[in-house]
C-alpha cells in the first residue's frame, strides 16, 4: 500500500511551489470557466508507451519527453544531462578515482553508467536507440563498463516512460524505459513553407566549461527522388576532466581537483528512406559511435616520502594511467506496411544487428614490486527482429473502436569477456574470462488492446517472454574452472491494465497497474573469480530466477488555458532481487575463505509520487512568460532486512522562468535537492563496517539559458549553470564513499561555468 504520510513532509521549497500551485489552479480554472486549450494547441504524440503514435493524454503511464529545442536550448550533451531536471530519476557519473589493482574499486570507471528511474537502475531500466538496446552493463572487481555508448548530437527527441514496461518491452524495463529516437531526413528538409526542398543540413559547434569541451557536427540530407530520401550525420568531441569544487592539487590520493584526463568521442549516423508507394515505408540506418577516454590517475599515487610498512612501500603506486575504449555499430532496417486486412490495417517489422565492444587497460608503476598491466574487453553482438501488428475492431455504439495491437519479439546476444595482462594476482592465470561464452536470447509474444469511448478508456496487455543464458563453451573461463558453467531457461508472463477516465474536456484521470521482470545475466549465473591472498571466492549460481515486480500508479492530468499539470502517485513492491556478491559462509581464513555468490535473497517496496506542468502567465511585454514546474519524491526499504534502499534518489524540485520573444529566448531554473541523511542510508550495504557512508547535504542551485535567434536558420545558444558557484554533491556519485574521508571535495559537482553553441542550418 501506498504510504500517504510521508506525502506531507516535503521541503519548504516544495511546501511553497505547492501552494503556489493551488493558487494557480484556481486562476487558471476561473479565467478558463470550463473551456479547453485553445484547438490550434499541439498535443504531445509519444511512441514509447504504447509501441505506436498515442497522444500522451491518452496513455495511463508516465512519460517524460525531452524534445529537439529544448535538447538544443539546454545544451544537454549526455545522458547525464538528460536526468538533470527529472524528478525521480538520475544518472550516475563519479569522477574517475579508481585503481587499477589491489582492493576492488572501479569509481568511475564506467562514465554515465546509466538510468536510474524511481529507486530502480543498471539493467533494470531498457535503454533503447530506435527502439534498439542498448548494450548491458557490466561491473567486475575494478572494471565497469557503463550504457553511454550513444551521441546526443544525433538525437532529436527523448521519451522516457517511468514505472514497468515489461507488458510491451519484457526484461530490462522492470524499472522503466529511455529511448532516443535520431532525426530522420524529413527534419531538415523542411523550412516552414508547404514546398518541399530536395536538399538541406544543419551544421553545430559548442564549448563547456565544466571540461572544457569543445563539440563539432553536421548533418546533410537529400531528396533523391520522389520516394528516396537520405541523411548522414557526423559528430566529433574533444573535453577532459570534469571540474570539482576541490582545490588540492597535490599529485597523490589526497588529490581532490579532477584527474588529468583526455576524452574523444565520434559518431555517424546514416539514414535511408524509400517510400515506394503510399501504403509502405523503408527506413534503413547505420549508426556508429565511438568513445575513448585516457586517465593520468595522479589521485591513486601515494604521497611522498613513502611511509609505512616494508611491504606497503614496496607495493606503493609511484604511477597509474588507464585508458576506456568502447564502440557500437548498429545497423537496422524498420519497415512500415499499410494492408488493410481482416487481420490488421498495419503492420510495423525491424531487424537489426548491433555489435558493441568496450576495452579496459591499466598499468601501475610500484616501487619496488613488479609492475601490473590489466586489459579487460566486453562484447556484445546482438540480432533483434520484431513484428507488430495494429488493427481496429467495431464494437458496440457505445465503445466505437478498439485498437489491438499485437506482435512477435527476438532478441540474441552473444556475450563474451576476456581478461589479460602481466602479474596476475595468484591463483590467476592470465588470460582468463570471468564467465564463459554466452548467449543470451529472448522470444516474446504480446498484445494489448485499447477500448475507448468518449469518456473511459481501458487498456489491458499481456506479453510471455521465454528467455534463456546459454554457454557457448567452457574455453578460457577461469581455467581451471573447478566446475563448468551451466545454462539457464525461464519464461515469465507480464499483465499490464490501464484505465483512463476523462472527467472533462480538462481534467482527466488514469490508473495502472503492471507486472515486471528482468532476467539473470552471464555474469550473475556464471560469474566466478577467486583471490586466496585475500581468501575470497566468488562463485556461480546457475539456479537463479528472475526479479519481478508489482506497480501501481495513480494520476491526474490537467490541461487549462494556461495551465498544464499531471500528477502521479505511484507504488511498487519487488520480490527476488538479484543481489551481487552476498557472503554466504566462510571466516575469510586458511581452509575456510569467504564464500560469496549472487543471490535471489531481497524483498522491497519504493513508493512515492511527482508532478510536473507549465504555467502561461500571457503576454509581457514584447513576449511571452512560461513558469515550468516539477516535483518528485520517494522512499524504498529493504523488506527483508527493513532498512532503506539506497538506490532511491533524495526529493528534487525545479522551477523556472522561460521568456520567449520573436529573436529570443531566456530561460532561468532553479533546482533544489534534498539532503540524503544517515536515517535514509543502508550504510552496512556501501561501505564495509565501522566505517559509514557519507551523507549528502540539501542543495539549491541557479542555471541560466538563452537562445538568441540571429537569423531564421541561424541561433546562438548561451548558458551560465551553477549561477550562485554553489558546492554540492550528488547522491548517486557519492554512494560507497566512507564518512571519513578527505577527499570528499573530489566528488563535488562543477562550479559556476559557461557553455555555448551555434547552429546554423541550411
Amino acid at each position: 500500500m501506498i504510504d500517504v504520510n510521508f506525502l506531507p513532509r516535503l521541503t519548504p521549497l516544495a511546501s511553497g511551489i505547492l501552494a503556489a500551485l493551488a493558487g494557480l489552479t484556481g486562476v487558471a480554472a476561473s479565467a478558463q470557466d470550463g473551456n479547453p486549450a485553445p484547438a490550434g494547441a499541439l498535443r504531445e504524440v509519444v511512441i514509447s508507451g504504447s509501441r505506436h503514435e498515442q497522444f500522451l493524454e491518452d496513455l495511463a503511464v508516465t512519460v517524460d519527453v525531452i524534445r529537439a529545442p529544448e535538447i538544443e536550448i539546454g545544451q544537454i550533451q549526455d545522458i547525464r544531462d538528460v536526468a538533470r531536471d527529472l524528478p525521480n530519476v538520475s544518472v550516475r557519473r563519479a569522477p574517475s578515482r579508481f585503481a587499477i589493482t589491489g582492493v576492488a574499486n572501479n569509481t568511475g570507471r564506467d562514465g554515465n553508467s546509466g538510468f536510474n528511474i524511481r529507486g530502480l537502475g543498471g539493467n533494470r531500466v531498457l535503454m533503447m536507440v530506435d527502439d534498439v538496446r542498448i548494450p548491458h552493463s557490466y561491473v567486475f572487481g575494478g572494471n565497469a563498463f557503463g550504457r553511454d555508448s550513444l551521441s546526443i548530437d544525433l538525437i532529436k527527441r527523448i521519451e522516457l516512460v517511468r514505472g514497468p514496461a515489461s507488458a510491451l518491452y519484457g526484461s530490462d524495463a522492470m524499472g522503466g524505459l529511455v529511448n532516443f529516437i535520431t532525426f530522420d531526413p524529413s527534419d531538415f528538409l523542411v523550412d516552414g513553407t508547404s514546398a518541399p526542398r530536395s536538399f538541406g543540413g544543419r551544421v553545430a559547434a559548442g564549448w563547456s566549461g565544466d571540461n572544457d569541451g569543445s563539440s563539432l557536427s553536421a548533418t546533410i540530407a537529400g531528396r533523391a527522388t520522389d520516394t528516396l530520401e537520405w541523411m548522414l550525420t557526423a559528430s566529433a568531441a574533444r573535453a577532459h576532466g570534469l571540474e570539482t569544487m576541490g582545490t588540492n592539487d597535490s599529485p597523490n590520493v589526497n588529490r581532490t581537483t579532477a584527474n588529468p584526463q583526455t576524452d574523444r568521442n565520434n559518431a555517424v549516423l546514416g539514414k535511408l528512406v524509400f517510400r515506394p508507394d503510399a501504403s509502405q515505408k523503408h527506413v534503413v540506418t547505420y549508426e556508429h559511435v565511438d568513445k575513448k577516454s585516457e586517465v593520468n590517475l595522479l589521485s591513486s599515487r601515494a604521497p611522498l616520502p613513502l611511509t609505512g610498512t616494508p611491504a606497503a612501500i614496496a607495493g606503493a603506486i609511484l604511477d597509474e594511467s588507464a585508458s576506456n575504449t568502447l564502440s557500437r555499430d548498429r545497423l537496422t532496417w524498420d519497415g512500415r506496411y499499410r494492408l488493410d486486412t481482416a487481420w490488421a490495417d498495419q503492420v510495423q517489422t525491424q531487424l537489426g544487428y548491433q555489435h558493441a565492444s568496450s576495452l579496459q587497460t591499466g598499468v601501475s608503476d610500484r616501487n619496488t614490486l613488479p609492475d601490473r598491466v590489466r586489459e579487460a574487453t566486453y562484447t556484445e553482438s546482438t540480432w533483434q527482429g520484431r513484428v507488430q501488428a495494429d488493427k481496429l475492431l467495431s464494437l458496440t455504439p457505445a465503445w466505437g473502436k478498439q485498437r489491438v495491437t499485437y506482435g512477435f519479439d527476438y532478441l540474441s546476444s552473444k556475450i563474451t569477456n576476456l581478461f589479460d595482462g602481466v602479474n596476475p594476482l595468484p591463483p590467476e592465470v592470465f588470460p582468463l574470462k570471468r564467465f564463459p561464452d554466452t548467449r543470451e536470447s529472448s522470444a516474446a509474444l504480446y498484445a494489448q488492446a485499447e477500448w475507448i469511448n468518449e469518456q473511459w478508456t481501458v487498456v489491458p496487455g499481456l506479453r510471455l517472454d521465454q528467455f534463456a543464458v546459454d554457454v557457448l563453451t567452457q574455453d578460457g573461463f577461469y581455467p581451471p574452472a573447478k566446475l563448468p558453467a551451466r545454462s539457464l531457461s525461464d519464461s515469465a508472463w507480464s499483465p499490464k491494465l490501464g484505465v483512463i477516465y476523462r472527467a472533462s474536456e480538462a481534467w482527466s484521470l488514469f490508473g495502472n497497474y503492471a507486472h515486471g521482470f528482468r532476467a539473470p545475466n552471464a555474469n550473475q549465473v556464471n560469474g566466478y573469480y577467486e583471490n586466496m591472498a585475500e581468501q575470497v571466492v566468488i562463485v556461480p549460481n546457475p539456479d537463479l530466477k528472475p526479479e519481478t515486480s508489482n506497480t501501481l500508479e495513480f494520476g491526474v492530468r490537467g490541461r487549462l488555458e494556461r495551465l498544464t499539470l499531471d500528477v502521479a502517485v505511484f507504488a511498487g513492491r519487488y520480490n527476488d532481487l538479484i543481489v551481487d556478491n552476498v557472503l554466504i559462509s566462510g571466516t575469510g581464513v586458511a581452509g575456510d575463505p569467504k564464500l560469496f555468490q549472487t543471490v535471489n535473497t531481497d524483498r522491497a517496496r519504493i513508493q512515492g509520487f511527482e508532478f510536473k506542468g507549465s504555467y502561461d502567465w500571457g503576454r509581457v511585454a514584447d513576449g511571452r512568460l512560461s513558469m515550468p514546474f516539477a516535483y518528485g519524491r520517494a522512499k524504498g526499504s529493504n523488506l527483508t532486512t527493513g532498512k532503506p534502499l539506497n538506490s532511491v534518489d533524495p526529493a528534487k524540485a525545479i522551477l523556472g522562468l522561460n521568456y520567449d520573444a520573436a529573436a529570443w529566448t531566456l530561460r532561468l531554473d532553479l533546482r533544489h535537492v534534498a539532503a540524503k541523511n544517515a536515517e535514509d542510508i543502508d550504510s552496512g550495504g556501501l561501505v564495509k563496517p565501522p566505517n559509514t557512508q557519507i551523507t549528502v547535504p540539501a542543495a539549491t542551485v541557479v542555471d541560466l539559458y538563452g537562445q538568441w535567434r540571429i537569423r531564421k536558420n541561424l541561433r546562438l545558444n548561451v548558458g551560465i549553470t551553477n549561477l550562485t558557484n554553489t558546492k554540492y554533491w550528488v547522491w548517486s556519485d557519492v554512494q560507497g564513499l566512507a564518512a571519513s574521508t578527505t577527499v570528499a571535495d573530489a566528488y563535488t559537482q562543477p562550479g559556476r561555468n559557461l557553455t555555448v553553441s551555434m547552429v546554423y542550418d541550411f
